[in-house]
């Protein structure tokens, strides 16, 4: 079984049973795609492999070194690569499975009330607390904070963004299995799930054929935001004003967007002849396109969650006004001033899309609109909406992926993210020359 390879690296305690419990899982499934793709004879070479390897990393046995060699060296190329496909995608699983654990573990101490961990937010707006710093302190803090961590491009990243999506499903089938209380079918669906995920993952290509172009590794460097940052940076800005709230009540907390993601992607020219001008306007179009997307689909999904009727609920006059100039005009949403509004803000925004970034939206919006002229205009357009609802007994309703859709805005505008341009000095240095020698000096 190739999963108890990887309970070699577990500790002792029981908390980590869990873990092992999800890597053997993963390796005998993995063992049995091996065994049902290559054939058992393949099998045993990659167990036997497994087997000697454990000895001499545990008892660091000359001989079993002795035997890997002699295993290994004699293998036909087809055969090497399974063995070597059969160990990488096994490490794979089970850096998943570590993930998984790890979420596991933050929850369960989250679910216990355990104090927080130092390093964590909480723990760090608890530690100003007990010191006795003023709000006026932190808050002076924040506004001249800047965090900016950068996406970088590198010639050895060529995981492919299919095999990245496969890793996820599997994250996400054993999230599942810990979180949800399974029907044997149920169980039986998931573990299906999983040697499917398994299955497709042997059957594909690990590496790329070719190397990325710029505007590949562009688009790459994006799909983090459509995964990570779209979401997190924003649930961010919210449990840390919460926080601060719950700690100093007496202070309104507006915290400015100090937490913004950069890139050199598009921008690194250091050595790279293929980053030209053009590359950097694709990249700036790309990028800017992602955020809109991103701002269109979740307009979209608060127009089916914000069906109000003004038949039974107050709506402030800002609002009936943005519903009157929407271009929605439908009879069916008549006493529906939310979603008028939004089908306005909706096609507001594709045109912003249409003549900023030339690109088409996936669903198209109910009429025609002038585009916005700038992130502000489209965030307090998204405030008003914001402001109804709490002044009318829907706070709560605003609390979700509307609040998150403002600060949104705030944090990623209509750029998604500034490019960092950097050039060799050399390049700085003929540059300087020219400027200098064209002054006469």
């Amino acid at each position: 079984m190739m999963g108890l390879t990887m309970s070699d690296r577990a500790t002792d305690s029981s908390k980590d049973e869990p873990l092992r419990d999800d890597i053997r899982l993963l390796g005998r499934i993995l063992g049995d795609t091996v065994r049902e793709q290559e054939g058992d004879s393949v099998f045993e070479i990659v167990e036997r492999v497994r087997q000697t390897a454990v000895r001499f990393a545990r008892d660091g046995d000359p001989a079993a070194r002795d035997e890997l060699a002699a295993l290994l060296d004699p293998l036909p190329r087809e055969t090497t690569q399974a063995v070597v496909r059969a160990f990488s995608y096994f490490l794979q699983l089970a850096n998943i499975a570590e993930d998984e654990h790890h979420i596991r573990r933050r929850r369960a101490h989250d679910l216990a009330g355990s104090p927080p961990r130092e390093g964590s937010l909480i723990f760090a707006l608890d530690s100003l607390a007990s010191a006795n710093v003023s709000p006026e302190t932190i808050a002076d803090f924040f506004a001249h904070a800047v965090v900016a961590p950068v996406l970088t491009a590198h010639p050895t990243e060529v995981q492919r963004q299919s095999l990245i999506r496969n890793h996820r499903d599997l994250a996400r089938l054993l999230d599942q299995r810990e979180r949800l209380q399974m029907t044997p079918e149920e169980t039986a669906e998931n573990d299906l799930g999983i040697a499917n995920s398994i299955l497709t993952l042997w059957q594909s290509r690990m590496l790329r054929p070719v190397r990325l172009k710029v505007l590949d590794e562009v688009k790459n460097g994006i799909t983090y935001f459509k995964e990570t940052f779209f979401t997190e940076l924003p649930r961010l800005y919210i449990q840390a004003t919460q926080q601060l709230q719950k700690r100093y009540p007496d202070t309104i907390w507006a915290l400015p967007p100090f937490f913004r993601v950069g890139s050199w992607i598009g921008g690194d020219r250091d050595g790279n002849p293929f980053v030209t001008a053009d590359i950097l306007r694709e990249a700036l179009r790309l990028q800017s396109a992602a955020a809109l997307n991103h701002y269109l689909e979740e307009i979209h999904e608060l127009g089916g969650e914000l069906p109000l009727s003004d038949l039974l609920v107050k709506v402030t006059p800002e609002l009936l006004t943005l519903a009157e100039h929407s271009t929605d005009h439908s009879p069916q949403r008549a006493d529906e001033p939310y979603r008028r509004a939004l089908s306005g803000i909706y096609a507001r925004l594709a045109a912003t899309a249409r003549v900023l970034d030339h690109v088409e939206p996936v669903r198209h919006e109910i009429g025609n609109a002038l585009p916005y002229e700038s992130p502000e205009a489209l965030r307090a357009d998204l405030k008003i909406l914001n402001n109804s609802l709490k002044l009318n007994g829907s706070a709560n309703l605003a609390g979700g992926r509307l609040r998150r859709l403002v600060r949104g805005v705030q944090v990623f505008g209509f750029h998604l993210a500034p490019i960092d341009l950097r050039q060799n000095s050399e390049v700085h240095a003929r540059s300087v020359a020219e400027l200098l020698a064209g002054a006469g000096r």
